[in-house]
Parts: structure tokens; sequence; C-alpha cells
């Protein structure tokens, strides 16, 4: 790590524990295999009058993320700090559109999973045939594919269909889930990645498919609440999470 961003993080260990929880948040991206080469972004708001988020840098690895790579812009895409990459212009579209509309959002990822692609191709998008799948079905958006997203105006039709949900799927393109933290952010992400599996899967088999009855996907959309989300991700999920980047990827927090 650079002596001056090691100095600036003992100045700030709010910032140097967002950087760490956001760099394993990309090596668990990359450790499930929901990667893209150099597509796709995670981003993570820092608190402060700068109103900043930290996303990584263009032209390295999900699996090569460490906490002092991650890139501090602002919501206009000004680097707040020198880097030697520059940042993907989509990630900046769709990330600073959602960090500025919804304040709440500490964390944003976005992926081009080939699950969640091939999902997000469909006319019907995620079904509710299993339980992950009820989980989110009813906290999910739709955004219309626009083409690769590096235009301005895109950020206003992304936060007028995202509204005030957590699940998007954006379509022909993947998917996308924000969270008050980094750890309810994956978390859902997790269970987006594993309903989109699950679909393909069991629409391959070409078999009769078994609706659940309304009344239990009613009943699973509420014990799924967000305050029982984030407690379970933050309290439970994330700390075991933490521990398998630490023995797997022991560099990442530097």
């Amino acid at each position: 790590m650079p002596q001056a961003l090691r100095q600036q993080n003992q100045r700030n260990p709010v910032e140097a524990a967002i950087r760490r929880d956001l760099a394993a948040c990309y090596r668990l991206v990359a450790h499930f295999g929901w990667d893209d080469l150099l597509a796709n972004h995670i981003s993570a708001r820092l608190p402060g009058p700068e109103d900043a988020f930290l996303i990584n840098p263009f032209g390295i690895l999900f699996e090569e993320v460490t906490a002092s790579s991650l890139i501090k812009i602002d919501m206009d895409g000004r680097m707040l700090e020198p880097c030697d990459y520059k940042v993907n212009p989509a990630g900046f579209v769709i990330h600073s559109a959602i960090h500025q509309a919804r304040p709440e959002v500490g964390c944003v990822i976005h992926l081009h999973s080939k699950d969640g692609v091939a999902v997000s191709s469909t006319a019907a998008g995620v079904l509710p045939l299993n339980q992950t799948a009820m989980l989110f079905y009813q906290d999910l958006a739709f955004h219309e594919f626009e083409g690769i997203a590096t235009s301005l105006d895109e950020r206003a039709r992304l936060q007028v269909d995202l509204g005030n949900h957590n699940y998007m799927l954006l379509r022909n393109h993947g998917t996308l889930t924000v969270g008050e933290s980094i750890a309810s952010a994956f978390y859902r992400m997790y269970w987006f990645e594993t309903a989109c599996t699950i679909q393909v899967r069991t629409l391959s088999m070409n078999a009769a498919l078994h609706a659940a009855p309304q009344a239990a996907l009613d009943k699973v959309g509420e014990q799924a609440n967000e305050t029982a989300i984030e407690r379970f991700s933050l309290d439970l999920a994330w700390p075991t999470l933490l521990r398998k980047v630490a023995r797997l990827y022991p560099d990442y927090a530097d």
C-alpha cells in the first residue's frame, strides 16, 4: 500500500474499513465466477462532504482488486486521488445514477454473469419457481437495454426504473443489486445469481413446472424484509465471507 494512502487510512478508519470490504466483495464475485474480464463494477459510497464513492480501476481484474487500488470519484466523475487507471465510463454512469438518487444506498453491484444475462434476455425475466427467487421477486425492477451505458442522460431513466427497489434486471444485459451495506448488496446478489442459475437449470429440463401458491409467495416476500436482510448479512453472512476471503486471498486488504 502506498505510504500516502496508508497514512490517509490511519486518519480515516471508516474509509479504510469500506475499502477492505469492497475489495473483499470484488474477490468474492470473482471467486463465484460472476466476473466478466474487465467489465462490471461494484461501488461503495463514502461518508463525508465530498459526496464520493469508490469503484474499481478500469484495467484490473476483479481477482486483482485490493483496498488501496480502488478509485475515489465524485458524482461528476472527478477523481479525488491520483491514479494510473481510469474508471469504466459505463460504471460511472450506472453507479453515479443510483448513488445520486438513493442516498441510503451504500453499495451497488452490477454483473454480467452467464446465467444472469440469460435470464435478462427472456420476456418473463425472473420466475418465482423456487424459494430463492421468491425472496426478492416482489422487489425486482427492470430497465430496458439502451446500448452500452455511456450516456449521462440514461441516468435519469435508471433512477426512475429502479425506484425504491433493491434488485434490478437490466434487460439483455445483466443483474444489479443495492444495499445499505456492502454486506447486504452482496447477499442480495448471491440470491439473484443463485435464482438465475436455478431457473436456467429448471427450464433446461423441459418438464412441467409447478407454481407455488400465491400465499406462499407473499409470505416469503414478507419474511425477506429489508431489516432482516441487513441484520442477517451484516451479523452472520458477511463475517463468514470475510474469513473465506482472508484465507483464500490474503492480499485483498493491501
